[in-house]
């Protein structure tokens, strides 16, 4: 079980990075992909309204801002995989 554990975060990573490069494009995904998207919309969704909250996003230019609740989740999955 505890060998489980690193590649369940490792898949949560990769359906991050997925998560935030589909995003935009969500209304084009064919309906396979649509249905794998919306379980990763699912997870994510609420785990990024919760931090959006709390974390403001960072300036790196005029108008033009990164959103730091990705980045966030990145560090905890990393850590977390990092861990076990």
């Amino acid at each position: 079980m505890i060998k489980l554990i690193p590649i369940i975060f490792s898949f949560l990573i990769i359906g991050l990075f997925l998560y935030s490069k589909l995003l935009p494009y969500q209304d084009k995904l064919n309906p396979g992909y649509k249905k794998v998207f919306d379980v990763i919309h699912k997870i994510f969704s609420p785990l990024f309204g919760f931090l959006k909250k709390y974390v403001q996003p960072f300036q790196v230019g005029r108008g033009i801002s990164v959103d730091m609740s990705q980045i966030i989740i990145l560090v905890i999955f990393l850590a977390l995989v990092n861990s076990f």
